[in-house]
């Protein structure tokens, strides 16, 4: 156990700083501070040592000279146990230093500012809080380093409980926090130096920053482990950030489809529902209503959607909620921007399958979904790394092939052709009515997704249009939906056999955009 005698105290963020010092004063403890940390300290009536009275060095050079002085450091590094550094200490005048607690300059959010000039920059990269941190964290034997407020009322407590002392395990948990922290901290400041010297999108080194949530019960099988992690650095609605109103624990399986879930309703303005399964949509629609939306996105295929994930992208109302937890049906999830009164209740308690639904919810506006920076996927030895697929060509970027859609089917067109960029590639859409009617999905030849989304469709298929996430390479794909009663095809364009499917759409007087964009899924 270490006990607290003294500690210096300088923070950036000043959260709860005022109750922690009252609370160490309580114990005893003489606390050393500086600027503007110990300004405020000594307004709240708090009996404060300024740093620079203790080392004999007034602060200098606009602030970014105060305790790198070895009065500081000293005070930190040295090992109580050892009869010559304590020797040291004495003869140079020098006193323990039993705790650190330091957070830093902004630096990540002052480089996120709009037009922040370099000067602003370098001016908020710390130099005496890491310095501090890292020679506390070094000695965390004896020294407590606290850099988060998080941890304020848990090490008051359990300084009161001890007579103010701390135990290794503590000690050993905080130094872990501060070099997690000032990890981070220069991972940022090389990302923002670098982006000026190298103008790759991609930066020379990659660095992952993530905080764990949660430790999963296993992975995708149960053979295997997992966990989940956030990135604090994402700004907006995520399925990381979400709410969870009720129900079991989250699987790796249920984050992964409620990512691609969020990801898919959230390209919809109009009120809109997604039924997911197995990371692939099998059913999605928009409407007027969104009670009405749900049974048309369900309609889309009941079988598959039994057991999926269902997300909105409205608050669900109590109608809406009533027709999802109907007996008969069996979802796993929803996720949603909100829950009117009473939604959560009926949702949770509408079936028996409802004290197990997972309820989440987002907070999110319709259309407001955030962009990731990257898309990162780990391949053995190594990592890939892209820019999101989040472009969205307008009607007014297609390019008609053959004769000019009605204004039902390039709407629908343009439907199917979003709903496509989420599905698994090889990719078929059939939709009619905003509504998916039909999905052939991760084929290993599109003419089987053709098959797959027209014998999936069924009768609907009559009056659909069909969506493909790349070219047709042969004209059998699109034959085959045609066949099945589409009146309008929508794809990229760009195979060496462009000629003949262009020629096949002619010949059954088929509306037939390019859009010039792929949408590949792996």
């Amino acid at each position: 156990m270490a006990k607290v005698k003294r500690a210096l105290v300088s923070v950036t963020d000043k959260t709860g700083i005022e109750d922690f010092a009252r609370g160490l004063i309580k114990m005893d403890v003489e606390i050393l501070s500086t600027g503007g940390t110990a300004k405020l300290l000594v307004s709240k009536g708090l009996k404060v040592t300024e740093v620079s009275n203790y080392t004999g060095f007034p602060e200098m050079m606009d602030g970014r000279v105060k305790t790198l002085h070895p009065k500081v450091h000293g005070g930190i590094l040295h090992l109580r146990d050892n009869p010559t550094h304590v020797a040291e200490l004495n003869k140079h005048g020098m006193k323990p230093i039993d705790m650190v607690v330091v957070n830093l300059y902004r630096f990540e959010e002052t480089v996120a500012k709009e037009n922040v000039t370099v000067e602003d920059a370098v001016e908020n990269i710390d130099i005496g809080g890491p310095s501090m941190i890292r020679s506390a964290a070094k000695n965390h034997k004896f020294v407590a380093v606290v850099t988060s407020p998080a941890w304020y009322k848990a090490i008051l407590t359990e300084m009161e409980a001890t007579g103010g002392s701390l135990s290794e395990n503590t000690m050993r948990k905080l130094a872990c926090d501060a070099f997690r922290l000032t990890s981070s901290y220069d991972g940022a400041i090389h990302t923002y130096l670098n982006g000026l010297v190298d103008k790759s999108q991609f930066p020379q080194t990659l660095r992952l920053n993530y905080r764990k949530l949660d430790e999963l019960r296993y992975g995708e099988n149960p053979h295997q482990k997992a966990a989940f992690y956030a990135d604090d650095t994402f700004e907006g609605a995520c399925v990381a950030r979400t709410e969870k109103l009720g129900g079991k624990e989250l699987s790796y399986n249920n984050i992964l489809d409620l990512d691609s879930a969020f990801g898919l309703v959230m390209e919809f303005e109009n009120p809109s529902v997604v039924v997911i399964k197995h990371n692939n949509p099998c059913g999605g629609a928009t409407a007027v209503k969104l009670a009405d939306a749900l049974v048309r996105a369900m309609d889309g295929d009941r079988v598959s959607a039994f057991g999926g994930i269902f997300a909105l992208n409205r608050a669900v109302d109590t109608e809406t909620a009533t027709l999802i937890a109907k007996p008969e049906n069996f979802v796993e999830a929803i996720i949603a921007p909100d829950y009117a009164p009473g939604a959560v209740e009926i949702l949770a308690g509408g079936a028996k399958w409802g004290k197990n639904l997972r309820i989440l919810k987002t907070g999110t506006a319709p259309g407001s979904a955030p962009k990731r920076r990257f898309d990162l996927r780990a391949v053995r030895g190594g990592m890939l790394c892209q820019t999101p697929d989040d472009a969205v060509l307008a009607a007014d970027g297609f390019k008609i092939m053959t004769s000019k859609p009605t204004d039902e089917q390039l709407r629908d067109l343009i439907f199917g052709w979003r709903v496509a960029k989420h599905v698994k590639s090889n990719a078929i859409v059939l939709a009619k009515n905003e509504m998916v009617v039909g999905v052939g999905a991760g084929q290993m030849s599109r003419v089987d997704s053709s098959w797959m989304a027209a014998r999936k469709a069924g009768d609907r298929a009559k009056g659909s249009v069909v969506a493909s996430d790349a070219f047709f390479p042969f004209k059998d794909a699109l034959e085959v939906a045609l066949d099945a009663g589409a009146t309008a095809a929508i794809e990229p364009g760009g195979s060496a056999r462009d000629e003949e499917v262009i020629e096949l759409a002619r010949q059954r007087n088929v509306p037939l955009v390019f859009t010039g964009m792929r949408h590949f899924r792996h």
